[in-house]
Order: C-alpha cells, then sequence, then structure tokens
C-alpha cells in the first residue's frame, strides 16, 4: 500500500522505480488535500483524503482487535519505540512483534538487507509499517518487502515520530483546511522552503498540463454543440 501525497507526485515524474512501485501497490490512498484539489480539475473527484499517520493508528486499532502481529521498521532512531510504547498504552493487547530502525545507506548494504528480511521473517508479522520517506519506502517495499511474506505492507513516512511525540502534529484547524504543509514549513523554513515551495509549483505544473488538454476538448465540444432552438408562437 501506497500513500501519496504532492511530493509523490513530483517524484514519480522523474523516477523510474518509484513509478514501477507505484505501478505494483495493490492499494493507493491519497494522503494531502492537493490531491482531492487535483482530482477535481482532472475530472476524477476523490471521495476524502486519508492522512497516513491516521491510516497508522486506526490499522493498529484494529490489529488489537483482531489479534494480529505488527512491525514497525524505519524512522529516526529510537522514534519507531517510542511509537510502540504509545501504542502500547493506547490498545493494550497490540502485539508489536518487531522494531527495526536500520543504519542510513542500509538499501546499498547486502548484509544489511538480508539481516532485515531474516528479523521480519523470524517475527511474522501481519502488518509491516515502513517509515522510510519518499521514495525509499516505496522502493524498499517493492524490491524487497514483497519477498517476506508480511500480508500487508504500508508506507507511513514520519509517523513513528509523530505518535512518538516527537514531532508536533499540526494543529486540528490546520489539518481541516489541508494546510498542513504550511504549518511545517513555518516550524522548519530552513530545511522544508525548498521542498514545498519549488516543489509544491511543480505539482501544480503537472496538474494544469495534464487538466489543460481536457479543458480544450470541453471548449471545442461547447463550441461545437448546436444552438438551442427556441419557439415562435
Amino acid at each position: 500500500m501506497v500513500t501519496p501525497n504532492a511530493q509523490h507526485i513530483v517524484l514519480l515524474e522523474s523516477d523510474a522505480a518509484l513509478r514501477d512501485a507505484y505501478a505494483h501497490a495493490q492499494l493507493v490512498v491519497a494522503d494531502g488535500a492537493s490531491l482531492l484539489l487535483a482530482s477535481r480539475l482532472l475530472g476524477e473527484k476523490l471521495r476524502e483524503r486519508v492522512a497516513g499517520i491516521d491510516l497508522f493508528q486506526r490499522l493498529c486499532g484494529q490489529a488489537e482487535q483482531f489479534r494480529l502481529r505488527v512491525f514497525l521498521m524505519g524512522g529516526r532512531p529510537g522514534s519507531a519505540e517510542r511509537a510502540a510504547g504509545k501504542l502500547r498504552r493506547q490498545f493494550p493487547a497490540l502485539a508489536v512483534v518487531g522494531i527495526c530502525c536500520p543504519p542510513v545507506g542500509f538499501e546499498h548494504d547486502e548484509q544489511e538487507l538480508r539481516a532485515i528480511a531474516d528479523a521480519i521473517r523470524a517475527a511474522r508479522p501481519d502488518l509491516l509499517f515502513v517509515a522510510l520517506g519518499a521514495p525509499k519506502q516505496e522502493a524498499w517495499m517493492h524490491q524487497h518487502g514483497r519477498r517476506l511474506g508480511v500480508p500487508v505492507l504500508i508506507g507511513v513516512g514520519g509517523s513513528f515520530e509523530i505518535v512518538g511525540g516527537l514531532v508536533p502534529r499540526e494543529p486540528r484547524l490546520w489539518q481541516r483546511l489541508g494546510c498542513e504543509w504550511v504549518y511545517r514549513l513555518l516550524r522548519e523554513p530552513r530545511r522544508l522552503w525548498k521542498r514545498y515551495l519549488f516543489g509544491n509549483a511543480r505539482f501544480l505544473w503537472i496538474i494544469l498540463r495534464q487538466a489543460a488538454p481536457r479543458w480544450r476538448l470541453r471548449s471545442r465540444a461547447e463550441a461545437s454543440a448546436p444552438a438551442p432552438r427556441t419557439c415562435r408562437s
């Protein structure tokens, strides 16, 4: 399962490996208000967005109810442990059967990849939450995760940090307005200004480029439609 947002759409333009991962994903859930707006412009209206962190927590609640085993992979050092602690307090019967925080560059280390795969196979999780950030998490799930025999793999980005309390979540009002990215930009301008300002501009260009042919076809259809007849007495 993948959870696209505006950043993913921009990356998909130039990242062939990410496109391949998306092509093989069994479920794609929109994480971002910008995708809802884009879907309206493209005439493919989406019903709603599902934030990755909300999906993560709700699925953990379902995992407790149905006695499913959960494995947390990725995140900043210590964030998965803190997230697991918070989840166990929220869902006391939740079975978190494994936690793994791979070192930087692990995806290029065959020995490290084998060790991670062995740990996951030994834990036998039903749900594997992967918090490596895009496009790394999608690439790893596509290239390696599908071979592990785990029924459900989900990329959840920075969810461990938020659930574990290392990073505050955006206030409810910002979430309802779909402006979480503005809140993050104001909180960490030096780190995020390029990603959001240039990235969002690129996203808008991609959507307008795709929408333009539809608008032209609609205009031509309206122009060629016969004028309505009028009745004269």
